[in-house]
């Protein structure tokens, strides 16, 4: 196990290392908040405005565990304005022209647009908000497809119990990926076949009802009150009954929920597992070699028309920096914050080559926080992204990376980018923040039934459960993740970075950890009732995420 780098904020002796930071910051009298276990718990539902701004609510005083955003702005940063803040979101893109974005996105002012020249040196030509490593590339593998295509036809003729092969360690990897690749390929094409099944099933006894009934939305009371004289028509009766009685709507409704669910498995089947699928090929370059870089282009919103493959990306920008107090749309945690925008994840799996590159970009580029919502369980080049990740802490760029989704606990699951060594015991570096997932219930149901969690490999938790945020074409929605508990993380470290920016990456990813808030609480984890441990056990500090506590810390230590 790897030793984890998190030690109490006020040992010995880290006062005398912390610098004194800039005039802008605000004067700071305020109480941490504490205690928060005596809290009692919130028994009405959310209404639709605190739902939409759930992640920056008061636990104490809102009995709903948000970052007390609002509070802090109202009671700390009021009308201050700290230091400009560069953070890059490593991503699917970013919608740079949304209403409540358009004003936060970062440009290159040593690039001058569409001269098809590379004005600054940087080695990437015209890059004026950032760099798209993917070019016109948006379906893709899955990692572990790729591994397995690459492998197949190297391994594939060796028999069961057969002498293994001289590269030991290459022949597992195409093992396991095979396995996974077996596994998912089988579960996705089982579930769409499943759910188009069922879809047939309800056109037949949809159409038999609504002739009987004289109309197609009929409700469940109509459908119960029909008469259904043949065995036929009792068996469609019933059926339809037992569907309306747990879907919200009518039967037109759950079969169009279940044609998206259709398509969402069709969409699996043609890019995340289809062998003869190769996307890379648009992109032009060799991803196995890291000095091969002369790739992508300057259009950070992609090639898609309606794009909609940016909608992961625009959400986590909006997370962090939405224009605050515009009057449109939503605010963000930070209010002084350009946004970098990297796209290089894909449809699919993301390649550790563009991540290790869209790193140094962001770094050489003058971000000083970087937003990593992406992950997966097989890499075939770590050592790229654990380089670029050690890159980025000589150079003072904290990175805030998302924990993942499958309910795991990642101190037995490797999930990548981490900052992990396998060699060695101890982390890479001491700028990597991982993020698990909140949801709005306090209580019981305080973590994310999707969250994976760590003692040692997650190092807080933010709210990630139902957030509301930007999307494509100046629309708006609620999507959840771990991937949009990072950008909150990384939200707060802007403004901390803001307001006391000679802090070290270091030190903002330690005030985060430290001044959080934590509970005795025994939670659910893995969405698995029968499942549970104290909320203070499931990551490295035990605490979840506090601007308001993080900038009197922050004031104090800057001291």
């Amino acid at each position: 196990m790897k030793i984890p780098i998190y030690r109490p904020f006020l040992a010995a002796g880290m006062a005398a290392i912390l610098a004194a930071c800039g005039s802008s910051a605000p004067a700071i009298v305020s109480t941490p908040i504490e205690n928060i276990d005596e809290t009692p718990l919130k028994v009405s539902e959310l209404t639709d405005v605190e739902l939409k701004g759930w992640g920056g609510a008061d636990l104490v005083s809102d009995t709903i565990p948000g970052m007390s955003v609002q509070k802090a702005y109202s009671e700390i940063i009021k009308n201050n304005k700290g230091k400009k803040v560069i953070v890059a979101v490593i991503d699917s893109g970013v919608d740079i022209e949304h209403e409540d974005l358009d004003g936060v996105i970062w440009t290159n002012e040593d690039e001058k647009p569409n001269n098809n020249r590379d004005d600054d040196n940087n080695g990437y030509v015209d890059d004026i908000h950032g760099w798209n490593f993917l070019g016109d590339a948006v379906e893709e593998n899955l990692e572990y497809t790729r591994i397995y295509k690459k492998l197949k036809s190297k391994y594939s003729s060796i028999p069961a119990g057969a002498v293994k092969p001289e590269n030991q360690e290459e022949f597992e990897l195409y093992q396991r990926a095979k396995a996974e690749y077996d596994k998912e390929y089988n579960e996705t094409l089982g579930m769409k076949n499943q759910y188009e099944g069922i879809v047939q099933q309800l056109k037949v006894s949809h159409e038999a009802v609504s002739a009987k009934i004289g109309k197609e939305d009929y409700t469940l009371e109509e459908l119960r009150n029909m008469e259904a004289t043949s065995e036929e028509m009792q068996q469609y009766k019933g059926f339809l009954s037992q569907v309306m009685s747990n879907v919200e709507g009518t039967i037109p409704d759950a079969i169009s929920q279940l044609q998206e669910a259709i398509d969402y498995f069709d969409g699996r089947l043609s890019s995340h597992f289809n062998l003869d699928l190769n996307a890379r090929a648009a992109v032009g370059d060799d991803v196995d070699d890291i000095t091969d870089t002369d790739y992508g282009n300057a259009n950070v919103m992609g090639p898609t028309p309606d794009k909609e493959d940016l909608k992961h990306g625009t959400h986590v920008a909006g997370i962090i920096a939405a224009e605050r107090d515009n009057k449109v749309g939503l605010n963000g945690v930070a209010n002084n914050v350009e946004i970098m925008v990297l796209r290089a994840v894909p449809d699919g799996d993301e390649y550790d080559k563009d991540i290790a590159l869209a790193i140094r970009y962001a770094v050489d580029n003058g971000a000083s926080i970087i937003n990593t919502s992406f992950g997966k369980y097989f890499s075939t080049h770590p050592q790229w992204v654990r380089d670029a990740i050690k890159y980025a802490d000589d150079n003072d760029v904290l990175i805030v990376n998302a924990a993942g989704n499958e309910g795991l606990n990642l101190d037995q699951n490797a999930v990548y980018p981490n900052d992990q060594d396998p060699e060695n015991p101890s982390e890479i570096a001491d700028n990597f923040l991982t993020v698990g997932a909140l949801n709005y219930e306090y209580g019981s149901g305080l973590i994310a039934g999707f969250s994976n969690y760590g003692k040692t490999n997650v190092d807080v938790f933010a709210p990630g459960t139902k957030i509301w945020s930007t999307t494509p074409n100046n629309e708006y929605e609620y999507l959840q993740g771990t991937s949009m508990a990072a950008p909150a993380v990384a939200g707060v470290a802007a403004v901390i970075r803001s307001f006391y920016p000679k802090l070290s990456d270091e030190q903002v990813k330690r005030v985060i950890m430290e001044s959080g808030l934590t509970s005795n609480a025994t939670v659910i984890i893995g969405g698995d009732p029968s499942n549970t441990m104290k909320f203070n056990q499931l990551s490295t500090s035990g605490k979840m995420v506090n601007l308001y506590n993080a900038l009197i810390l922050a004031d104090k230590l800057s001291k």
